[in-house]
């Protein structure tokens, strides 16, 4: 397959740059820094993008590939510290900048080059930055600079070199995308029209190939990335796929439903739904910590899961739903980010049970898998669920979880998306859900005192759910919400609303 090849260095952009030229049908992938030239060979690449990063090429342990990368024959663009590592490699000079850029610049395009072909001559690009390219290699011609950093854009036409000290993938700098595509398509002459659903029969038959005439399991959760691994597993291999669904009675009002009416009925999967409620609440009795009930839920979950698997005669292989930002995490030169909080619902199974890995999402970003979901014809009420955690409601329930503390919070819950949904909001809106709060406050209902529990409403809006932001409602939904709620939710006497962003706070509440 062709494609754009990305060389990781530690910027936070990275992925965005992957993004953007997704976006525009290149199919691309993430390498770390130092992969092997024999590596990026193999893949033959139609060009390879340097991305930034935040060493300085004089330090010490400042990421250094190898130096042949520019010299394969392929056009290579370098994007912040890639700029500056292509010209201190060439022969320029890089230094500490006078003035450092954080934010926006006004960019001057001096000159015909087809990296800003189709690009206005002055625009606002985005900087991040420490170092600068003082004076550009002997072979270079700068292509563009600003107020601060003359040499901000320069090629090598001979070689096909270019480089920017600004981010293109970054959505504050005007026409990036249009840089990031005049690269890809006129530099480097990438032709094709890359969609998710492309690659589907390769997918398919890459499944059948390596399952053979093996049994298959796959964890179902319900949510975007295991239905749409599981609808492609059971596209590739029918029968011999062989879903698992535990109910934990941590679910919401109408999941186990769902499972049965869009997996057994829909696509007819093997399914088997385990009622473990039992299990998990018993072994959540009188516990509190978020983290243990985390702890516990995962460790259940596992030891139910294995219990079942093993009843499957001849298993050999695990599908997951393994997204491409989790593959890049794992690969960065960054490293795993810092665990904020525990729990992955099949972490540990492959090896504990001697089960290979089936992960046919492996290269997809979360929208191209809604994307490939539609070309397997999955109701987009199951594409566009909002995020789950695997824990269920039992981190929405804060304090000790037991089932009457569990029926408010689900009835709350079911109201509180009827109403989203019918005002329209549900697809504006990247996850919502009730808490309920370990604590009581004084009402009045039915000209009585009342001293009921409070339900906290968190509605909030995000790209990727590293950042997010709290959600708008009109005052007429959450009226709505509001009113329903403490009129048909015995036990509830107040709703509040939570206006607060990620960071500082987490979207889950625990």
């Amino acid at each position: 397959m062709n494609q754009i090849l990305i060389l990781d260095f530690g910027s936070q952009y990275t992925q965005l740059i992957a993004r953007r030229l997704r976006s525009l049908r290149v199919y691309c992938e993430i390498l770390p820094f130092h992969a092997p030239v024999e590596n990026i060979l193999s893949r033959n690449p139609k060009g390879i993008i340097l991305s930034g990063g935040p060493s300085s090429v004089y330090d010490k342990s400042a990421p250094v590939p190898d130096p042949a990368i520019l010299s394969l024959g392929v056009p290579v663009l370098g994007i912040c510290y890639g700029m500056q590592f292509m010209a201190h490699l060439m022969g320029g000079k890089v230094r500490k900048a006078l003035k450092r850029e954080y934010g926006f610049s006004k960019l001057t395009v001096r000159g015909s080059s087809d990296l800003f072909r189709g690009v206005p001559k002055h625009i606002r690009v985005w900087m991040s930055h420490g170092d600068e390219v003082k004076t550009a290699p002997r072979a270079f011609r700068v292509t563009a600079g600003t107020q601060d950093v003359p040499v901000s854009a320069m090629e090598c036409l001979d070689r096909g070199l270019y480089a920017v000290q600004f981010h293109p993938e970054v959505h504050h700098t005007d026409h990036g995308v249009k840089i990031l595509e005049n690269f890809a398509r006129r530099i480097c002459g990438y032709k094709e029209c890359w969609t998710p659903a492309s690659f589907l029969d390769e997918t398919i038959a890459g499944i059948k190939k390596r399952t053979g005439k093996a049994a298959v399991i796959c964890a179902l959760s319900g949510g975007v990335d295991s239905s749409v691994a599981a609808v492609l597993a059971h596209r590739a291999i029918g029968k011999k796929l062989y879903c698992i669904f535990v109910d934990t009675g941590l679910l919401r009002i109408g999941d186990r439903a769902g499972m049965k009416e869009t997996f057994q009925k829909k696509f007819r999967f093997n399914l088997k739904i385990v009622d473990a409620s039992k299990i998990f609440l018993s072994r959540l009795k009188g516990v509190a910590s978020p983290e243990r009930k985390r702890k516990i839920i995962g460790h259940t979950f596992i030891e139910v899961f294995e219990r079942e698997a093993k009843k499957i005669n001849g298993a050999k292989f695990l599908v997951q739903g393994t997204l491409y930002p989790d593959v890049i995490e794992s690969v960065s030169v960054k490293g795993p980010s810092a665990v904020i909080k525990s729990h992955h619902n099949v972490g540990g199974l492959p090896k504990k049970m001697g089960l290979a890995l089936v992960e046919p999402l492996r290269f997809l970003f979360k929208d191209e898998v809604r994307e490939l979901g539609r070309a397997l014809k999955i109701p987009e009420a199951v594409l566009m669920r909002h995020p789950f955690p695997g824990p269920g409601l039992a981190i929405r329930v804060l304090g000790e979880v037991t089932d009457a503390r569990l029926a408010v919070l689900g009835r709350a819950d079911l109201i509180m998306r009827e109403e989203i949904l019918a005002y329209g909001w549900y697809s504006k809106i990247w996850q919502a859900f009730c808490v309920l709060l370990p604590i009581k406050t004084v009402g009045v209902m039915g000209d009585e005192r009342s001293y009921e529990n409070v339900i906290a409403v968190r509605c909030v809006g995000s790209v990727d759910g590293m950042t997010a932001d709290w959600s708008r409602l009109p005052y007429e939904l959450m009226q709505k919400i509001s009113s329903r709620i403490v009129g048909e939710v015995k036990g509830v006497n107040r709703v509040v609303y939570d206006i607060t962003s990620k960071p500082p706070a987490t979207i889950e509440w625990e």
